[in-house]
């Protein structure tokens, strides 16, 4: 179907892809991961013919459709409602409709056989193309990715950029191309919509690329691996589980065979050596030079990345009841959030709170952490508690003139070496390596801005963290970091994600919210799955 051989790119001066090749065959699954900084959304551009290729090149069949979601689709606006939005992906069958009711109205006042042929034809198309289903199936669509029955009428400009977004992947999926590519696609989805995408994928019928840091959307829904690593595609089939027990045997055979043939090549090299000097052996050391220039060399193995460990201390222990909040009642106008609703938050909890979006859970968050109002509450906090909340407002506090490495030494008042080691491994945890922890805050992105806040929470010593979406941002590797760091981290942590992988690393209690009221499951996410059905 599209098929990418001796592939070139350069991103400035650095090399990203070098000669590298990647068929994509019409039903393939493919997962496409790498290191941020790899280019993984700068592939998905070459093929889609956004960018050029400094060399090689990328063959389209003729019949090959692309349908691409981005983060650019969130800058459409529209004033039409969202299901005709999502309606635009049958653009034949919206234009086959136009012509019939154009030749009906036209039949009223000039009927002709001609015409009712004319509309016959048309009516048939219509038919054969789908043309009856397309709102049903459209309505399908939007409500599986969360979008409420009432909600359909409303304009698309009415609604958040994580909603439009959803609108705009809704589209792209009833248009059915042969190649769907999904860039981050679970970013704006509440748990409850992800399941439901996922199993939509894995009935998906043509091939899809999907770059996601959602272990368990991988696993879900990916046949094939694309690594991008040492400006090569490396093609691993399975999913991300199957890649990784893969990796660790391919790395152990390339580590193992790089180690026998320096033997073998060492081994030679001494017998040159030593007999370089004797005309008895001429013959034979020339025939071993020879020889050993023609040994396709194996390449040293990259090292593994590391992993980072760091374990974040608190301040002082606090009692053993952290907060308890009684008698919530929070709502939006005439929409009620929460009723009457209980929370009790005990030392050591490391609390999911999860569900589907609209249901409240930052605004319960916020709640918790004093940064929002509700219509009635009392609250009682434990001794020696010291809160922060990590949320998107977060970024505010951050000064523009400091530099990364500066923002997180704000937060220590330790100056030593050793604290300065900390504070880069703690950077390069968050994906700032080397120079980059010399920038301002003012010239990062939000992603980035989002990463440094992150860093400064979690540098506060604090005993209680609230973290909301605390992995945005962040990649697998740097994820696994955060979640270990999570685990042995001696203070009690309640956070908002919808990345099971990382929910299942942290959390011991689960929290969800139906009928207004906080529910508590005592135990793992996997345990949850089992026996609470989340809708």
């Amino acid at each position: 179907m599209i098929v990418i051989n001796d592939l070139t790119y350069h991103l400035g001066k650095r090399t990203l892809y070098d000669a590298a090749s990647l068929p994509i065959k019409p039903k393939d699954k493919i997962g496409l991961i790498g290191p941020n900084g790899a280019g993984k959304s700068t592939l998905l551009k070459i093929i889609t013919g956004d960018l050029t290729p400094d060399g090689g090149k990328v063959t389209r069949r003729k019949e090959c459709s692309i349908g691409f979601l981005n983060q650019d689709l969130l800058s459409y606006q529209s004033q039409d409602s969202i299901r005709n939005v999502a309606m635009q992906a049958f653009s034949e069958a919206l234009v086959t409709q136009k012509k019939i009711e154009s030749l009906c109205q036209q039949m009223e006042v000039n009927y002709s056989d001609d015409l009712l042929r004319q509309l016959s034809n048309l009516q048939e198309t219509f038919e054969r193309i789908g043309g009856y289903d397309i709102q049903s199936r459209t309505e399908a669509m939007l409500e599986g990715i969360g979008f409420a029955t009432k909600d359909l009428d409303r304009s698309l400009s009415e609604f958040s950029g994580g909603w439009r977004m959803r609108v705009m992947f809704a589209k792209l999926l009833l248009q059915q191309p042969s190649l769907l590519i999904l860039d981050e696609p679970t970013n704006h989805l509440d748990l409850v919509s992800i399941k439901w995408v996922e199993a939509y994928l894995k009935n998906y019928d043509s091939a899809f690329i999907v770059v996601s840091h959602d272990r368990s959307f991988l696993d879900g829904t990916t046949t094939k691996i694309v690594e991008i690593a040492d400006k090569k595609f490396t093609v691993y089939v399975g999913n991300y589980s199957d890649y990784e027990i893969q990796k660790s045997e391919r790395s152990t055979l390339l580590e193992n065979a790089y180690a026998n043939q320096q033997k073998q090549l060492k081994h030679a090299q001494k017998f040159i050596d030593r007999f370089r000097a004797k005309t008895s052996k001429a013959k034979l050391v020339q025939s071993k030079i020879k020889a050993l220039d023609k040994v396709e060399k194996i390449e040293a193995p990259v090292a593994h990345r590391k992993t980072i460990k760091f374990q974040f201390s608190i301040k002082q222990n606090p009692s053993k009841i952290i907060a308890v909040i009684e008698k919530i009642h929070k709502s939006y106008g005439s929409v009620s959030i929460l009723e009457d609703a209980i929370v009790e938050i005990n030392r050591g909890d490391k609390i999911a709170l999860i569900g589907a979006n609209g249901r409240g859970k930052t605004t319960l968050l916020r709640i918790i952490a004093g940064h929002a109002l509700a219509e009635q509450q009392q609250r009682s906090f434990g001794n020696n508690v010291e809160m922060v909340f990590y949320a998107q407002h977060h970024l505010e506090a951050l000064n523009l003139e400091h530099t990364i490495i500066e923002a997180l030494r704000t937060h220590n008042s330790n100056g030593t070496e050793q604290i300065e080691q900390a504070l880069r491994t703690i950077a390069g945890m968050f994906l700032f390596t080397k120079d980059d922890v010399f920038k301002k805050i003012e010239v990062l992105s939000g992603g980035e801005k989002a990463r440094v806040a992150l860093a400064t929470v979690l540098l506060s010593q604090a005993n209680f963290l609230l973290l909301d979406e605390p992995t945005n941002h962040l990649d697998m590797h740097s994820i696994d970091a955060l979640g270990q760091a999570l685990q042995q981290y001696e203070g009690t942590c309640l956070f908002v994600s919808h990345d099971r992988s990382f929910i299942q690393q942290v959390a011991n209690k689960i929290w969800y919210i139906e009928n207004k009221k906080v529910k508590v499951f005592p135990g793992s996410y996997e345990e949850f799955k089992e026996t609470v059905n989340l809708t």
